[in-house]
């Protein structure tokens, strides 16, 4: 079994408080869930008005199928227009790992 985690560091385009910032990343948060069936969620950021972090979580028997499923949910990060993709890091996991 394996477990991989994303975390994305985003810059949001016009948002000036905090409940804008949310009606951008609750939809996302969203669709990643729907699309991909992973866990996903605001991670970072919750004060900063244009930033924020979002984790994404995923277990699949082959490692190549989280890594699948992780590069997908990137692609979609990348391609909204309403979010600049600024970095992202990955971590994968395998169940012998102590």
């Amino acid at each position: 079994m394996f477990t991989g985690t994303l975390t994305a560091d985003l810059l949001l385009g016009d948002v000036h408080s905090l409940k804008g910032k949310r009606a951008v990343v609750r939809p996302i948060v969203a669709e990643l869930r729907r699309r991909f069936a992973v866990a996903a969620a605001e991670v970072g950021g919750q004060d900063l008005h244009r930033r924020v972090q979002v984790g994404v979580a995923t277990v699949a028997g082959e490692a190549a199928q989280v890594t699948d499923v992780l590069d997908a949910c990137e692609r979609l990060l990348a391609e909204r227009p309403e979010v600049t993709l600024l970095s992202t890091h990955r971590q994968l996991f395998s169940d012998t790992d102590c």
